[in-house]
């Protein structure tokens, strides 16, 4: 049986990659140090004998040597994530994000793993000068956030490390939605969702700047079928994780929210300069993996307001729910 090392395991998109690869076959080992508090996100695979968890934290070499013990591969997703994250804490970010990753690379080929899936973001294309033409994986970098500096970098590091027996790959996903085990309202989708379902107030700064989206089970899909795939047809390569139709501006989720809440009060802040202005095609994974999301947000935007609605959190405002 293959096993399956995943780093930050316990997260938001972590949870659910689990689930998948327990789904898959796959025996799988979580690495996590838990940095916001102890959560139930693992508390369902538990009780498997395919599943281990390890309390640790990615920096530290011990920790990581132990748990790269008999792994034949990894998915990386310890990281501090977002923009507002990196930027309330720049050291940290580049402690994780950049040095931890290479550190982690030279422990995978010391233990002789033979796979390594680095978890990327679509931010990494910043600001694009027309917004009407979609970004494909061949496009010029252009991050203006330090969240977006740190994954170029540790990109870069990632797809070096490909060859002599380890094949690596490089999944730009992108803005995660829907529900999760370590359900998180921070992000767009789900906080819009929030604020519309159980408040009925909603501010919005620059409507017009377009993202890309995709559902937290989508990415975890996409994280196995890299996996699943022949090793030398995805090695050293990237991927736009999403699908092409989910591009959508702030303007475009509203209205799919006053569609489900016509009594909203929305209110626009116009901003004249938004850093990151991006859509993004996601033809390659699909042309080349056979890939395509089964999910869509207006789907995720129903699913988020019936948990809101369910009363099975007590406060979807808790600091629990956010990074």
């Amino acid at each position: 049986m293959t096993r399956t090392l995943v780093t930050g395991g316990a997260g938001y998109v972590g949870s659910v990659v689990v689930d998948e690869l327990l789904a898959g076959g796959r025996a799988v080992r979580v690495l996590d140090v838990l940095a916001h508090g102890s959560v139930p996100s693992l508390l369902l695979p538990w009780g498997r004998e395919q599943f281990e968890f390890l309390k640790g934290d990615v920096r530290d070499e011990d920790a990581v040597r132990h748990a790269l013990s008999d792994v034949d591969e990894i998915v990386h997703l310890a990281a501090v994530v977002g923009d507002p994250a990196c930027a309330r804490e720049p050291e940290l970010a580049q402690e994780i994000n950049v040095g931890a990753t290479l550190s982690l690379l030279e422990a995978a080929k010391a233990a002789g793993v033979s796979r390594v899936v680095f978890a990327s973001t679509c931010s990494n294309y910043g600001k694009m000068s027309d917004p009407d033409v979609l970004a494909t994986e061949e496009w010029d970098l252009r991050p203006v956030s330090l969240y977006a500096e740190t994954k170029v970098h540790a990109e870069n590091a990632v797809l070096e490390a490909s060859g002599n027996g380890l094949a690596t790959t490089c999944l730009r996903f992108a803005t995660v939605y829907g529900t999760s085990p370590r359900m998180r309202f921070d992000l767009t989708v789900n906080e819009f969702t929030r604020d519309v379902v159980i408040t009925g107030d909603l501010v919005v700064y620059g409507e017009q700047f377009w993202r890309p989206y995709i559902h937290a089970r989508d990415a975890a899909r996409a994280v196995r079928t890299v996996l699943d795939a022949p090793p030398e047809k995805a090695a050293g390569q990237v991927y736009n994780a999403g699908n092409t139709d989910e591009n959508y501006r702030k303007l475009d989720l509203v209205e799919l929210l006053k569609e489900r809440v016509p009594t909203a009060d929305v209110q626009f802040v116009k901003k004249d300069e938004d850093p990151r202005d991006y859509r993004v095609s996601f033809e390659r994974i699909e042309r080349e993996l056979g890939y395509r999301t089964q999910h869509t947000v207006p789907r995720g935007i129903d699913e988020v307001t019936n948990l809101l609605r369910s009363g099975l959190l007590d406060d979807p405002f808790a600091s629990i729910y956010r990074n």
